[in-house]
């Protein structure tokens, strides 16, 4: 039973690492037109419960994208300088929504893992009742 406790516990840090994940992809694309807005990403890494041993999923820090942000050419923008640009945004939606199916395949193979070890724990304690 303390095996099944600690898949409920590793599929759930994922599930919390991959909605974190979403999160920020769904940030980047809210902000895809906002002017000087920098991609926003997280790094995964594992981490061990020396209690339990078990290997759990944790969120670094936002990542904030470092490449040049794109000039664009508007001279009645606001933000525009003397030659009409402004810097734009270093969003690309395709990568975004692409991180997004990624993001959500991962949180229901997680959900999956769950609602199996679930669904064997009900069962194992359905045996004990006999």
């Amino acid at each position: 039973m303390a095996d099944l406790l600690g898949v409920f516990t590793v599929a759930a840090s994922g599930m919390d690492a991959q909605s974190r994940r979403l999160r920020h992809v769904s940030e980047n694309i809210a902000n895809a037109d906002t002017p000087g807005y920098r991609r926003k990403t997280i790094d995964f890494h594992a981490t061990i419960d020396r209690a339990s041993g078990l290997a759990r999923v944790a969120v670094g820090p936002v990542i904030l994208d470092r490449g040049e942000l794109p000039r664009v050419y508007d001279p009645g923008h606001a933000l525009a300088d003397e030659q009409g640009y402004y810097d734009g945004s270093s969003v690309d939606q395709m990568i975004e929504i692409a991180d997004a199916r990624e993001a959500g395949r991962s949180y229901e193979a997680n959900l999956r893992m769950f609602d199996q070890a679930r669904q064997m724990s009900q069962g194992l304690l359905d045996l004990l009742r006999r």
